[in-house]
């Protein structure tokens, strides 16, 4: 068993896109609909490996602005066009991304219970649709435009912590939430942190859109929805 309880936190951390935005579907499914007007039959789980590889190189550029040239450099092996306006068109996309179908109920029943922190690395202005579309539910928030920096970083936590110290709280009043073992969980596990694994690919093999751990972490917390999250404080602060 975990060596804290639930109820024990102030506050919970999320990691955004991934964990409580469908960031795959959302992304797969703009892929397939330029595929789809062009005649070709997209693999899912094929363009999000290729998306991985080029998403993660010195080039990168902040996200979702770097989806513009991603597009570009994955389209061919795709069969797509290597057309800019469609790069654009993938990038305006993310406006539109959806969160995953237990993250908006889940988020207002821990905001009953905990000050909720966004930790994402999206930038300021993709944020702000996809905390329009969670239902506006944090207390606080920090992208990487506000950071400087991505996570796995840990200079993106000391920005955290430093917020929480601003509130009188320390690091061990938080619960840092996420999907992403390579982003989140190791990090955080090495920064001190409790954590929890949304687990959110428990059925599906593989990391998907996002880069594997170099060494896989034995999260704290582990769940595979964020409804089952929520479900377990409600039990603790019953």
């Amino acid at each position: 068993m975990p060596a804290k309880p639930l109820r024990s936190f102030r506050y919970l951390s999320f990691d955004v896109v991934g964990t409580l935005i469908d960031f795959e579907a959302g992304l797969v499914g703009s892929l397939r609909s330029i595929a789809a007007e062009h005649g070709v039959d997209l693999d899912g789980e094929a363009a999000l490996a290729l998306y991985r590889t080029a998403r993660y190189t010195p080039e990168a550029l902040s996200f979702p602005d770097d989806l513009a040239r991603v597009y570009l450099e994955i389209a061919p092996d795709l069969g797509l066009p290597l057309d800019p306006a469609l790069g654009v068109r993938l990038r305006d996309g993310v406006a539109g991304w959806a969160p995953f179908a237990d993250s908006v109920a889940a988020m207002a029943r821990l905001k009953q219970h905990y000050r909720l922190i966004a930790m994402t690395n999206a930038q300021r202005w993709a944020f702000a649709h996809f905390d329009a579309a969670l239902g506006h539910p944090f207390h606080a928030a920090f992208t990487t435009d506000d950071t400087g920096t991505e996570k796995p970083d840990p200079a993106f936590f000391h920005h955290v912590f430093a917020f929480v110290e601003g509130e009188g709280g320390t690091r061990d009043d938080i619960l840092h939430v996420a999907q992403s073992q390579y982003h989140d969980i190791g990090i955080s596990r090495a920064l001190g942190l409790t954590n929890c694994w949304i687990e959110r690919r428990h059925d599906v093999a593989g990391y998907g859109g996002t880069i594997a751990p170099a060494d896989f972490t034995t999260p704290d917390y582990h769940f595979t929805s964020m409804a089952a999250l929520a479900g377990a404080v409600e039990v603790e602060f019953a």
